[in-house]
């Protein structure tokens, strides 16, 4: 009995280790955050080195399956079309395992982004590689990077704007605050918030 009991706590103290090992992993505020190097739907291997001119980037953690990221494929794309001529071009990324999730797949992506009219690259994270290094664990997770001498700078994490319902109550564009106030050479607003989406699927 003495044993069984010494086991389920050794068992308990693992469990619990791991779990809070998971908290708070992924990029902060400030960090520098590393390139990528992730196959497009088109094919082609893309990565934040490919944007010579850009100032920044809008990364989105996002997929073809959660009505939360479906809900915000027309603010993601209005996002790009609205800043990537200004040095901030949207770069999605899909993190799903696809295997538990083949609505994600990459042929799956191809055909929403041609549904969707995409103009911005829509990558897959084949092996699930980039999201952990980010901190990502909703669809859609948004991270505002901008160039700087040692690399790209995470200046905002977290959701889009406050209502992912309805485009038209939304009452704080966190996204686009951030990105204006880069812009302006001013510190963001709100630099965190808390992304509203689906979780990714490991």
């Amino acid at each position: 009995m003495k044993n069984t009991l010494k086991t389920v706590l050794a068992l308990v103290v693992i469990v619990a280790a791991f779990a809070f090992t998971s908290i708070g992993t992924g990029y902060d505020i400030g960090d520098i955050a590393t390139d990528f190097k992730l196959e497009n739907i088109d094919g082609n291997m893309v990565s934040m080195a490919d944007y010579k001119d850009a100032k920044g980037f809008i990364v989105v953690f996002t997929c073809n399956t959660c009505p939360y990221a479906v809900a915000y494929e027309d603010r993601v794309e209005a996002l790009n079309k609205k800043y990537a001529d200004k040095g901030y071009p949207v770069i999605a990324i899909m993190p799903n395992n696809t295997d538990v999730k083949p609505g994600d797949n990459i042929e799956a992506m191809k055909a929403r982004a041609k549904a969707k009219s995409f103009t911005f690259p829509y990558l897959i994270d084949e092996g699930q590689k980039i999201y952990p290094q980010y901190g990502a664990t909703k669809t859609p997770h948004i991270y505002i990077l901008q160039k700087t001498r040692k690399g790209p700078q995470v200046k905002y994490i977290g959701a889009i704007d406050d209502n992912y319902q309805d485009a038209s109550a939304v009452t704080k564009t966190y996204a686009e605050d951030a990105i204006n106030a880069l812009l302006e050479g001013k510190d963001v607003p709100e630099a965190k918030t808390r992304a509203i989406g689906c979780s990714i699927k490991v």
